[in-house]
């Protein structure tokens, strides 16, 4: 992931970034709203007395730059799509192992970033905040030591009251044995200090899982015995064509998984995410609403804990030409505003606001991961059962209850056309009722 720049930046092969080459002002909006919930709130530092949400939401939080590339009104997309969390970026070394918004806006003058945070609180939500990103200098690489690193991350979590982080892994430290130490074993201190914290580290993608690299954090992360919710890749920017390629990224990854850590695959996959780039990426592939859907598909079907993208301020499409080439600020495909944010959604088991109201999935790609023809219906429902039988033709948000086969079942996650006792392992089997 990329913090906004204002020229593109020479890329070596199989290195990520995201963009954000298009730098925009502070939405007024967006503004306008924080302020009136700090307001109404008393003060901004009221914010961070906010009760965590549950981490569905944090494992879906789609990233946003609340001071770069035209940023939305986040309440407004709240509205619009159901999401409930965003993903702040980014966090960088301000100098002298200080964390700054950008690298240049101190967290300890801020007052635009608990604006924001307050104005998402107001509504309901919640934030986790993204450190690292590509390009730019790391915490990691200037404060020396894991215990120093992780007590710069610290004045982060406190002054925002967050109950999630994300370390984003890229270049430069990327290729730093030293700094990856040391996040790495900020990490570990900020998951042992910070009971509860939802911790995600994210990476490049390759069409072979991740590169080099990439298992080098892995490895460090073995050594020193850590292991966070989930360790997400990224799997656009050089050798992607289509939601297909990224599937197979992401099985290989399991199996890198599987081979650190000695974890089964199921076991792997509740600790892998992904997180990809809407519309067109900094290789000029494009990812459309279809391949969301098909690797939201995937991630449900398999049981991923992580499903995210880069990001909300390019979540619409691009006024005049719709491609007008790599943008920060929109996707340069067709689409209407929100489209991508709607998946995340649906990962976190929520409800995505559509127009007209409806509960059925796209049909321009619908699931294919276990059709309706497998593990057909045998006796749904019946007998003593008393929550409804379970349908086919029903979307079910994650906690829904229903009967089938003489047994009650309950929704680990959104599904649609998934067969209770079926092979996406979508239903929780409460027994005989």
């Amino acid at each position: 992931m990329e913090r906004a720049l204002p020229a593109p930046k020479t890329r070596t092969p199989h290195r990520r970034s995201r963009s954000g080459l298009v730098a925009g002002v502070a939405s007024l909006g967006l503004l306008a709203g924080a302020v009136a919930a700090v307001a109404a709130t008393g003060s901004a530092q009221a914010s961070t007395t906010t009760a965590a949400l549950s981490s569905n939401w944090y494992a879906s939080a789609p990233y946003l730059m609340p001071e770069d590339n035209n940023p939305p009104d986040a309440g407004a997309v709240m509205d619009a799509t159901g999401q409930k969390a965003f993903q702040l970026a980014f966090i960088l070394d301000g100098g002298g192992c200080s964390p700054a918004w950008g690298g240049t806006s101190s967290i300890d003058s801020d007052s635009t970033m608990l604006n924001v945070i307050a104005a998402i609180r107001a509504k309901g939500g919640d934030v986790s905040v993204s450190v690292g990103g590509y390009g730019g200098t790391k915490l990691g690489q200037t404060c020396g030591t894991p215990e120093a690193t992780a007590a710069g991350y610290q004045k982060v979590i406190t002054k925002y009251g967050l109950h999630a982080i994300d370390f984003d892994l890229e270049e430069p430290e990327y290729e730093n044995t030293a700094a990856i130490h040391n996040e790495i074993g900020a990490a570990k201190i900020l998951q042992a200090n910070n009971p509860g914290l939802y911790v995600s580290i994210t990476t490049a993608g390759t069409t072979a899982g991740t590169g080099w690299f990439g298992q080098q954090m892995l490895n460090e992360a073995k050594a020193q015995g850590f292991t966070p919710n989930n360790f997400s890749i990224m799997p656009f920017d050089g050798g992607f064509s289509g939601a297909a390629a990224q599937t197979a990224a992401l099985t290989s990854f399991n199996t890198l998984l599987q081979n650190t850590f000695g974890w089964s695959a199921a076991t792997a996959y509740a600790h892998e995410g992904v997180s990809m780039m809407n519309g067109r990426t900094d290789s000029a592939e494009y990812f459309t609403q279809a391949d969301f859907q098909t690797v939201l598909d995937y991630a449900t079907a398999h049981g991923l804990a992580r499903y995210t993208y880069w990001s909300v301020n390019r979540d619409r499409q691009c006024t005049g030409s719709v491609d007008p080439g790599l943008s920060g600020s929109c996707s340069s495909v067709v689409q209407n505003p929100w489209d991508f944010t709607k998946y995340t959604v649906k990962f976190a088991g929520g409800a995505p606001v559509t127009t007209p109201p409806t509960t059925q999935p796209p049909t321009t790609n619908p699931p294919t991961t276990n059709p309706p023809t497998t593990n057909p219906p045998t006796t749904p429902g019946g007998g003593s059962c008393t929550a409804a039988p379970w349908s086919s033709a029903t979307a079910y948000n994650g906690g829904a209850v229903v009967s089938y086969a003489g047994h009650k079942w309950t929704a680990k996650w959104w599904t649609y056309n998934d067969v209770p006792g079926g092979s996406a392992g979508v239903w929780a089997d409460n027994g005989a009722c």
